[in-house]
């Protein structure tokens, strides 16, 4: 660039010396002037996308240049190493207090079925019902056998014979108990064998012929073969008839 402004001064100092022949010699140059304000004010700054290229635009004047840059984004990195676990952070303030809520009502609890379990078997308790209306069932384990007491010397006396009672009415159906909490969920069983192999599917269509390639080029000549061998000399001909005499000469 810088030969190029050599040449272009080379070729105004050429001009104004053949100027200066054709008017005459011209006076002194005055002093050259003060160079007018100039600015250079940064703009925007975009951020490119990664693997554009970077560019510099002047959106303002030559006297009052304003830049404006695009820079691409560079690729995005390996994820580095999980860094240390920071401290605990302080406890926060304890919350305020949520209102109070509406007084439930008294529950009721009567006592639902006793089951007898068997000897040396937990005993235990579970409610059924709905709120306020409970009912409590117990499950007590009947105590183990006690040893046979001796047997009496003394026959007692044969006590009357008690007069039957009359049955009694069959008394209404209780209350349906809720429904128990549901039990944890048992272990996965173990995986099943794998099935057959199904049958191989029937093959598909032939799909159509694709087009010709183009012809390739022409091989070199290969070289000459060897000369055959010289064949066998044919049988002579039958001489011609005999030409007619020349004129005798002078």
């Amino acid at each position: 660039m810088g030969k190029n402004c050599n040449n272009k001064i080379e070729q105004i100092l050429e001009e104004g010396r053949r100027c200066q022949s054709l008017i005459g010699n011209v006076g002194p140059t005055g002093p050259t002037g003060p160079t007018g304000p100039a600015t250079i004010v940064v703009g925007t700054t975009t951020t490119g996308v990664p693997g554009s290229q970077a560019t510099v635009t002047n959106t303002g004047t030559n006297q009052n240049a304003v830049l404006t840059f695009s820079i691409p984004a560079g690729a995005t990195g390996a994820t580095g190493p999980t860094g240390p676990a920071g401290p605990t952070g302080p406890t926060g303030a304890t919350g305020a207090t949520g209102a109070t809520g509406a007084t439930g009502a008294t529950p009721n609890i009567t006592i639902g079925t006793v089951t007898t379990g068997a000897p040396g078997s937990p005993a235990s308790a579970s409610i059924t019902g709905t709120t306020p209306n409970l009912f409590l069932n117990l499950t007590i384990p009947s105590g183990a056998t006690g040893p046979t007491g001796a047997a009496s010397t003394v026959a007692g006396p044969t006590g009357p014979t008690g007069v039957t009672g009359a049955t009694g009415p069959t008394g209404p159906t209780g209350v349906t108990g809720a429904t128990g909490p549901t039990g944890p969920a048992g272990a996965t069983g173990a995986t099943g064998p794998a099935g057959a192999t199904g049958a191989t599917g029937p093959a598909g269509a032939t799909g159509a012929t694709g087009p010709t390639g183009p012809a390739g080029a022409t091989g070199a000549t290969g070289p000459t073969g060897p000369a055959g061998a010289t064949g066998a000399t044919g049988p002579t001909g039958p001489t011609g008839p005999t030409g007619p005499t020349g004129p005798t000469g002078p």
